[in-house]
């Protein structure tokens, strides 16, 4: 059986389509499947469509947040409860076309322990291609694992490589980089860009913004580092200041009295300061989420059937829940 992880935010005009389209799929091809619906605090009518779905489809299952925490949180939250041989994660906005599931099965039967979609830019904006190759480009030249651009959350992730993730704990996550940093082989699938007919983007510039710098320091601490090389370089330029000025002392006096004095403390200090923000920073910035330990999401309601939870995400759901 295959899983499919579906986090859902706002997608009242597209659920019942989707689910028609992906079973449609699913049905003629013959492909076992559970559906995991995933409401992220929707504050549409998602979830009462999720109920109908449910309600008539044996398969389908649904999981509601207590509020919005993310699509990490939800797309955590769907393979904590996932049981299939697989996992396919996908949106419901159906620019992710189901029609390339069997051709993602069919790598996955083939040995490969994630099968990897890849779109084109076809029919995207230019300046949004623009930044896109731009982030990518600065993302890969900082960060420790490779990042490649059309490359999404849609994809199939084998058994092993479901549990791979599941062990990594961290508060702040970075699916991409993940799905990256654990490795096994992987499959890419090309497909041409689906341009959205129904609804807008559920992100915003800021938070495409906020998620790229998430990603660029889940994986790296170069933006650390860069604090301690410009508080050095900032403390040894002012000590050439200092000689220079100095200098200019002894070879014509003083011209404004204090000046020597305030620049050289002001400029010395502060290149100081910066290499122990720095440093201060580089200790302080891993642990300091981590450390809170809160929990990734908070179930408000769900409708699992109980047999199918496996054990490690029935534990969770009770801490969240109690």
């Amino acid at each position: 059986m295959f899983s499919f992880v579906i986090p859902c935010y706002n997608e009242e005009p597209i659920m019942h389509r989707f689910h028609k389209e992906l079973t449609t799929i699913l049905q003629e091809n013959q492909i076992p499947y559970e559906l995991i619906f995933i409401n992220d605090g929707s504050k549409d009518k998602t979830l009462e469509i999720l109920k109908e779905i449910t309600e008539k489809d044996q398969h389908a299952h649904y999981i509601s947040f207590s509020r919005n925490f993310g699509k990490e949180s939800a797309m955590l939250a769907g393979l904590n409860f996932s049981t299939g041989e697989a996992v396919i994660i996908m949106d419901a906005d159906l620019q992710h076309p189901p029609h390339l599931i069997p051709d993602m099965v069919q790598a996955y039967r083939n040995g490969y322990d994630q099968v990897i979609t890849k779109r084109n830019r076809r029919g995207e904006g230019g300046i949004r291609t623009m930044f896109s190759k731009l982030y990518y480009r600065l993302m890969n030249g900082m960060i420790d694992v490779m990042l490649t651009d059309g490359v999404g959350d849609f994809r199939l992730l084998s058994r092993r490589a479901v549990d791979a993730l599941l062990s990594l704990q961290e508060y702040n996550r970075f699916s991409k980089g993940l799905f990256s940093w654990i490795g096994f082989q992987e499959y890419v699938i090309e497909y041409d860009n689906v341009l959205r007919d129904q609804g807008t983007s559920k992100w915003s510039f800021g938070q495409l913004l906020n998620y790229a710098l998430d990603g660029l320091i889940s994986f790296n601490n170069k933006p650390l580092r860069l604090a301690i090389y410009l508080g050095s370089f900032v403390t040894i330029t002012d000590i050439f200041y200092i000689l220079y000025t100095f200098i200019q002392i002894l070879m014509h006096g003083i011209v404004i009295p204090g000046y020597f004095t305030i620049i050289s403390s002001v400029g010395l200090l502060g290149g100081i300061q910066l290499i122990s923000i720095g440093v201060i920073g580089e200790y302080i910035g891993r642990i300091y989420y981590e450390s809170k330990k809160r929990p990734h999401y908070i179930i408000e309601e769900k409708r699992i059937q109980t047999q199918q939870v496996r054990e490690k995400s029935a534990k969770e759901d009770f801490v969240y829940n109690k």
